[in-house]
């Protein structure tokens, strides 16, 4: 499985045409303990770049951004229970919702690890 992440700081796992998706390690340390996750409706289609979710922290509530159009599949219901998952485990456990591809060339547009890394080694110079 690959692994693509976003300048939005949402990461990516393509298995197939589905991909799972959710907030990097980055994003989650940068908005602080998460008290609450909305996430988006299965069978709701989103657009690249559109809003997918909201992750409310003690510190401010933030839109997730669609990384890929596509129709979301699958929401993580464990989130509604306990959104501290998103700090715990941000890139495994703590994933948002999987959406099944419309158009796998976008994917093309995101970065891989080493790329993300150094996009946020530079937000941090």
């Amino acid at each position: 499985m690959a692994k693509k992440f976003s300048k939005e700081h949402e990461w990516l796992e393509i298995d197939g045409d589905v991909a799972t998706v959710g907030i990097t390690d980055h994003a989650q340390q940068a908005l602080g303990d998460i008290v609450y996750v909305e996430l988006p409706e299965i069978g709701k289609k989103l657009s690249k770049d559109g809003d997918a979710a909201v992750v409310e922290s003690v510190k401010a509530a933030s839109d997730v951004y669609a990384p890929v159009d596509g129709e979301v599949v699958e929401a993580n219901e464990e989130l509604d229970a306990n959104p501290a998952l998103v700090n715990e485990s941000p890139e495994n456990d703590g994933w948002f919702f999987k959406i099944k591809l419309s158009d796998a060339s976008q994917l093309d547009d995101l970065m891989d690890e080493a790329g993300y890394k150094a996009f946020v080694e530079g937000l941090e110079d």
